[in-house]
């Protein structure tokens, strides 16, 4: 994966979000999507039903599903691959409790 700097990811999220018109999960996603070679297009779509703690459910912050999703790009894990699936989940249990200490829960 390319070089990047965190603080200008965090602020095009932000942007994203206030001014573009996306949910915190699209926000979050599309701040990364170019780092897997995926386009604005489909990332915006696949996160999508995230908003609003998952389709304004009040459950799962989106910009916490938005981390996940980036997380599981940047350790990708399929289901034959235990060591992988190992580092994913290491990784999204630790942005989670990231999330968790600076926020106070990871519910929208």
């Amino acid at each position: 994966m390319k070089e990047f700097d965190i603080e200008e990811r965090v602020e095009k999220a932000k942007r994203l979000f206030k001014e573009g018109g996306y949910n915190c999960c699209q926000a979050v996603v599309l701040a990364y999507n170019d780092l897997f070679g995926v386009d604005d297009s489909t990332a915006a779509a696949m996160a999508s039903g995230f908003g609003g703690g998952m389709g304004r459910m009040r459950s799962v912050c989106g910009a916490v599903t938005g981390m996940f999703m980036v997380a599981s790009m940047a350790i990708p894990a399929d289901n034959k691959d235990a060591e992988a699936k190992k580092a994913n989940y290491a990784l999204v249990q630790q942005v989670a409790e990231d999330f968790r200490q600076e926020n106070g829960s990871i519910i929208c």
